[in-house]
């Protein structure tokens, strides 16, 4: 429900999928069920920003997560240098998502020449480099703040919520408590 380019009907985007760490626990119980958690790897992707959702993935249970749109982003799309041209498409810089259109004014998502042009990859390859570097170090400082040599050694117990509805979905406790909501007392 979270990632994707909404790039599909309107039906699926509203009424296909859950929040994706909602999604991890159950799917870690259907592979276990199976007798094939750690045998399948269950790479988690939609909605992954930072390391915080990393790292919230990976104690939920994920292998690994995969990224689409943040890399875009870092990328350059989105740009506000090219607000102008986000407008004309009906859009605005940092709201931008008909990349299949391959009308990207950044030139990224496109066959055309004119705007593909404007894309420096080499400088597009350092931002994302850099960001994943970034992203790598604010999860792994995560882990090092539980208490865990490795993001790998993260768990569900690593983690609360903030809100009831969140305690819900990924199933750990709401702050300050022991309680799941939905689990007995």
């Amino acid at each position: 429900m979270q990632g994707g380019t909404a790039a599909t009907q309107d039906v699926f985007i509203e009424h296909v999928g859950i929040p994706i760490l909602s999604a991890i626990r159950p799917a870690v119980k259907a592979l276990q069920d199976l007798n094939m958690h750690r045998k399948v790897q269950l790479i988690v992707s939609g909605g992954i920003r930072n390391g915080a959702d990393v790292a919230k993935a990976m104690a939920l249970g994920a292998d690994a997560v995969a990224i689409g749109t943040a890399a875009m982003v870092a990328l350059g799309d989105n740009d506000p240098h090219f607000e102008a041209e986000y407008q004309k498409l009906g859009s605005t810089a940092g709201a931008y998502d008909d990349w299949h259109e391959g009308r990207d004014p950044a030139g990224i998502t496109t066959q055309d020449p004119e705007l593909s042009s404007r894309l420096d990859p080499v400088a597009a390859g350092r931002r994302l480099a850099n960001y994943l570097k970034v992203m790598a170090l604010e999860a792994q400082t995560i882990a090092r703040a539980c208490g865990k040599s490795s993001l790998h050694n993260l768990e569900p117990e690593d983690l609360v919520a903030l809100t009831i509805e969140a305690s819900a979905m990924a199933q750990v406790p709401l702050a300050g408590t022991t309680w799941i909501p939905g689990s007995s007392f």
